[in-house]
């Protein structure tokens, strides 16, 4: 198979030497791509700021805001089996960018923002893939309800939901607790472990999903 992963944080830029970002380090989504390679599938891997080295073999495509990684996911898609959108893209950016740094020139500063695009939102509805397609929900509370909803608007094969408020797990963390929610089966939870551990796991269901070809 050939899989798209995405990974890592974006940043939106406020002005020349600030942004607005996340907490993400990229290593789930780095651990999935090392996991496909593993199990000898072709990964591209398109991956915000992150500061850990990329798995030898993929092909990998740095950006660094939402509105980057939208447009290195349309150029990749069309010639993936799966799609694993593990990155953390930041929801909302600033309306303007300021052409020089802001100053501190009052006690309270402004800023308007504006949506991102919706990459995960866009696969089926906007790019038209017809391929594995899978997402990750990080949620602070009402997890299985806030990700139940967002599997099936947003035309999942799989999903996967984390409590990102838990200590120890999720952002920034060498672990993660996840729970697997598909279309038409109950919510699967994995225990807490090794993001490496979690992540063969995924590419193996991943796998399993493969759509048969369509007929023309």
């Amino acid at each position: 198979m050939n899989l798209l992963i995405t990974a890592g944080p974006t940043r939106e830029a406020i002005d020349p030497v600030r942004y607005l970002s996340n907490r993400s380090s990229g290593r789930m989504g780095y651990a999935l791509a090392q996991a496909a390679l593993e199990a000898g599938h072709g990964v591209t891997l398109i991956s915000g700021p992150v500061s850990i080295p990329a798995p030898v073999g993929a092909q990998v495509v740095r950006v660094e805001s939402a509105q980057d990684m939208y447009e290195a996911v349309r150029s990749h898609l069309a010639s993936q089996d799966a799609a694993i959108f593990a990155a953390a893209v930041a929801d909302y950016r600033p309306a303007q960018v300021a052409g020089q740094k802001i100053k501190k020139a009052s006690e309270q500063l402004t800023l308007q923002l504006e949506r991102t695009p919706d990459i995960l939102g866009s696969a089926r509805a906007v790019f038209g893939f017809q391929g594995v397609l899978v997402g990750f929900a990080a949620e602070t509370e009402d997890l299985l309800a806030h990700a139940q909803e967002k599997l099936h608007r947003k035309g999942c094969d799989l999903l996967i939901a984390n409590d990102v408020s838990r200590p120890g797990t999720g952002f920034d963390s060498e672990e993660n607790e996840v729970t697997l929610l598909f279309p038409n089966a109950a919510p699967r939870p994995l225990p807490r472990g090794p993001k490496t551990a979690i992540a063969r796991e995924i590419i193996r269901l991943v796998s399993g999903l493969r759509r048969p070809p369509s007929i023309p």
